[in-house]
Parts: structure tokens; sequence; C-alpha cells
């Protein structure tokens, strides 16, 4: 059964949590991080059995999650290791660049 992505807001959002998280700060007119989308999906389907989280941060509705992580292009995926930032990615990236980027960090 397909998860969909949840989407994250201040109130929602926490930094402590366990394991490997990817955060997709995107938002709704940007093209490329509309093209991102379903590789995000099948990235979750593909991993969701290794405890990664992946999460999306529209940064119009969440401005203060986007300063919080000092986010000023879009589309950037921040990858979290129990909380820390461990990745960043700023602008389109390849799917199988993503796909890697998040198998390294979820074998580390």
């Amino acid at each position: 059964m397909k998860k969909t992505i949840p989407h994250l807001t201040l109130d929602t959002f926490t930094s402590t949590n366990e394991g490997v998280t990817l955060l997709d700060f995107y938002a709704t007119w940007c093209g490329p991080c509309r093209a991102l989308a379903p590789t995000l999906e099948a990235l979750q389907e593909d991993f969701a059995n290794e405890g990664v989280c992946i999460a999306k941060i529209d940064i119009d509705d969440q401005s203060e999650l986007a300063e919080r992580f000092g986010v000023t292009s879009i589309p950037t995926l921040i990858v979290l290791r129990d909380g820390v930032e461990v990745r960043r990615h700023v602008g389109a990236a390849r799917p199988d660049a993503l796909r890697k980027l998040v198998e390294v960090q979820a074998s580390a």
C-alpha cells in the first residue's frame, strides 16, 4: 500500500527523529520541485522498511522552518541522521543521484 509523503509544519516537525530523514523543501509553483515528486514517492516506498522517513516542507507555508535550515533556494533536500544534518542538495537532481544519497545514509 502506497503511503503519502507527509507535509511537515512547525508544529509537527521534530529534529530528534532517530534514523535517516530526507526533508524536501519545495514550493507548489516550483517546476523542478514538482519534477522531483515521483522520485521521492518511489524512494519512500523503496526505503520504508529500512527506517528512512521522507517528508515535505512547503517554504511558502512554513517559512520559519525554511529559515531554521537556511534554505534560500528550492528544491533543497536535506538529509538528517538522528536529527543532525549530514547532507544537503540544492537544485534539481537525477533520480539515481537521489537514490544513492539515501542509500549511503541508510547503510551508514
